[in-house]
């Protein structure tokens, strides 16, 4: 796996089966499956001097490995997506636990048998927990708008605590909205869980990469028939005209697989697609920790959204030294050089986000896969099952 910085003078996209714009999950899985698989030669172009995505981590001065765009942790109920990415690193058994920070106070999140005895006292909190476990049983995970269908005040009491100090601003800080632009339906997604289990996620699966994220990507991309080329724009190389892929003036005839955002892709002539970004704040302090837990919600109070302490997740020892991350939530400006984090899913912005898919809808070779490409939210393990099937797809008519 060559990975060079630029592209040679002798380069030439002819001389490759299948192009594939961006080396991060989507891209990175359906380049080593077509390698592999399909044995074609494949090259990877990718405009950051780096592999892996936003999942690229990488060592601070401080000698503190932290993920550069943000906290990535791996979950997944998914058996081939865990068995593929468990070819190219071994998992650590890291359970991700996040605590809520609600008026000073520390709280469990998602909400729990924990969470009810510190937000309504031990005995009110024992009492509440016990209704609960009669009407769903334990460990269940129920969202807000069942317990509001209960027609139990006291239930109800319970999902708007939760709303309103463990999502409501949260969300306001995260999405940019007022409360009354905060759709109701979205409280569906918030649970109360009925149990003791204090970890985030409940999957079956989930860890950190041993070795780290970009040590994964390292050994998904390394195969003889994939060549990578970094600060890169596909852009400058291939464009979308008149129903092909053309390189040059000469039509491409191979697969392209694409990752990148697709109003880019076409200059933005139809306009942006609007995205949230984030500003990060690292910091490195001079103790051995700062907080109990990876992850602290700022639900209540500050301007950021969350801190991330970074040796828990990694479990990585630097003794007197720690680096944590601050989040803070804002408007994605096209052309800015910011990093488009999360797609703003309403109506409005489907429809311009299908006006530009449907520009590449008759491009047989050309496929857009991954966050980016299909305008929408994706765990990492979503990605890595998409792109597979993407590849699978592709393997069977090469």
């Amino acid at each position: 796996m060559p990975v060079v910085h630029g592209l040679p003078k002798a380069f030439d996209v002819a001389d490759y089966d299948a192009l594939v714009v961006g080396a991060g999950y989507a891209g990175s899985v359906v380049a080593r499956e077509l390698a592999e698989r399909a044995g074609k030669k494949v090259c990877v172009l990718e405009r950051r001097p780096h592999i892996a995505g936003n999942a690229y981590d990488c060592l601070d001065e401080a000698g503190v490995l932290i993920h550069l765009y943000g906290p990535h942790i791996y979950h997944t109920y998914d058996e081939r997506v865990h068995e593929y990415l468990s070819r190219f690193t071994d998992f650590t058994n890291y359970q991700h636990r996040v605590l809520a920070n609600i008026h000073g106070t520390l709280m469990p999140v998602p909400f729990n048998h924990t969470s009810l005895k510190m937000a309504f006292g031990p005995e009110r909190g024992e009492a509440l927990f016990a209704k609960l476990v009669e009407k769903f049983g334990l460990d269940r995970k129920v969202p807000i708008l069942e317990l509001r269908a209960q027609d139990d005040p006291e239930l109800e009491e319970v999902a708007d605590y939760v709303f309103e100090n463990v999502f409501l601003h949260y969300t306001m800080k995260q999405w940019g909205q007022t409360p009354d632009q905060v759709d109701p339906s979205v409280t569906g997604r918030v649970p109360v869980l009925v149990g003791d289990d204090d970890r985030y996620f409940q999957s079956p699966h989930q860890g950190m990469p041993a070795k780290g994220y970009t040590d994964l990507f390292d050994h998904m991309l390394d195969h003889a028939n994939i060549d990578v080329f970094l600060d890169v724009d596909a852009r400058d190389i291939v464009r979308v005209e008149d129903g092909k892929i053309m390189a040059g003036d000469l039509a491409y005839e191979g697969q392209v697989v694409y990752t990148g955002p697709l109003d880019e892709l076409f200059g933005l002539d139809l306009g942006a697609l609007p995205y949230r970004t984030l500003d990060l704040d690292f910091e490195t302090l001079p103790v051995d920790e700062f907080q109990p837990v990876c992850t602290v919600n700022y639900t209540t109070s500050e301007d950021f959204t969350r801190i991330t302490e970074f040796k828990h997740m990694t479990g990585q020892v630097v003794p007197g030294k720690t680096t944590i991350l601050r989040e803070y939530s804002k408007a994605y400006e096209p052309g800015s050089g910011q990093t488009p984090y999360y797609a703003i899913l309403e109506p409005q912005n489907k429809a311009l986000y299908a006006s530009y898919l449907e520009r590449v809808a008759g491009v047989a070779n050309f496929h857009a896969v991954g966050r980016l490409a299909e305008y929408r939210y994706y765990d990492m393990d979503a990605v890595v099952a998409s792109a597979l099937a993407l590849a699978d797809k592709l393997v069977a008519e090469a």
